[in-house]
């Protein structure tokens, strides 16, 4: 197809993987610190694909038996990885067991590498495209999170304070050259500035927020559903997972956001515009070191994020 926002011809769908670092690259004192919390060296390691960020994800059986998933990232190529990486281990460390997400064993930085252990789940990501029995059943489960984390169980930083710049994605552009840029977007540009504007007291909350769920960010067992990778998780509305999640599920051969909720109100409306901004402006930089697939994947939500946008605002 053609994408509108660029005029190049993408997947209408891009699969959500990076490149992953094998464990074999991974540094050799790291590997071995892993193994002395373990008490025994690893036998196996697989590597798991789902995900873009440039780090070692993998699911480890020592010679016992034990298993564990291990999520391992450097200063390179990406060094923002590592701070994400640090975040993450922060808030995996805070999450209740109550939260549906597997259960950090430990954490720890070894020569510039941040490390995390997990439990094992022994769960795969949802099938894609989306079928509806096992959308249904995620669906639930963001409802059912999102009511039992409210109020938040931890001191996660306002939705404000974890996406920040991102969200001035239409403010941006509009000092920027917008050749390629959707023409409903140029036509109200200045609109769709004003409009996100005031995402940021649309989505404050009390409801602690995943923040970025996708369905490469979930795992689904026979009668339990994951949530996994929480470093941007944040106190925001209680219905700000679901509109972060509906442009993902659009693109990768769901319906379309609009048919799945009903979400009616200003609030929400000024969230998916500075969703939608972030999507659309960020797809058009440069791809970030390490992270060759991640602006496809924007765009590929973007467009599914405009046309939601469109609807809702009813601007011709």
């Amino acid at each position: 197809m053609t994408d509108t926002d660029t005029g190049t011809d993408t997947q209408t769908n891009p699969p959500a993987t990076g490149a992953r670092v094998p464990w074999s690259d991974v540094p050799a004192a790291v590997r071995a610190a892993i193994e002395d919390f373990l008490g025994d060296a690893v036998a196996e390691a697989v590597t798991q694909p789902g995900g873009f960020s440039p780090a070692a994800a993998v699911r480890l059986r020592t010679r016992c038996g034990r298993r564990v998933f291990v999520k391992a990232v450097g200063p390179e190529p990406n060094a923002d990885a590592v701070r994400i990486y640090r975040s993450e281990l922060v808030n995996a460390a805070a999450l209740p067991a109550s939260v549906p997400a597997p259960r950090l064993l430990t954490g720890f930085e070894r020569d510039g590498w941040v490390v995390l252990v997990f439990e094992d789940v022994e769960g795969r990501h949802p099938a894609m495209p989306w079928r509806r029995d096992e959308l249904d059943r995620v669906l639930a489960a963001v409802e059912e999170m999102s009511a039992a984390l409210t109020p938040s169980p931890i001191d996660a930083p306002p939705i404000e304070e974890v996406f920040g710049e991102q969200f001035h994605g239409w403010r941006n552009l509009m000092s920027e050259d917008t050749t390629g840029l959707d023409p409903w977007a140029v036509r109200h540009l200045g609109a769709l500035a004003e409009l996100e504007s005031g995402w940021a007291a649309a989505a404050a909350g009390d409801t602690l927020a995943h923040a970025d769920l996708r369905a490469d960010n979930i795992l689904l067992t026979d009668d339990r559903v994951y949530f996994v990778d929480w470093p941007w998780a944040a106190r925001a509305a209680s219905w700000f997972d679901l509109v972060g999640m509906l442009p993902s599920i659009g693109m990768q051969g769901g319906p379309a956001p609009h048919e799945l909720a009903e979400l009616p109100g200003d609030d929400v409306t000024r969230v998916v515009a500075a969703m939608t901004g972030y999507f659309v402006r960020s797809s058009r930089q440069p791809d970030p070191p390490g992270l060759p697939t991640l602006r496809a994947f924007q765009r590929a939500q973007g467009l599914v994020a405009l046309e939601w946008l469109k609807r809702r605002t009813g601007w011709e």
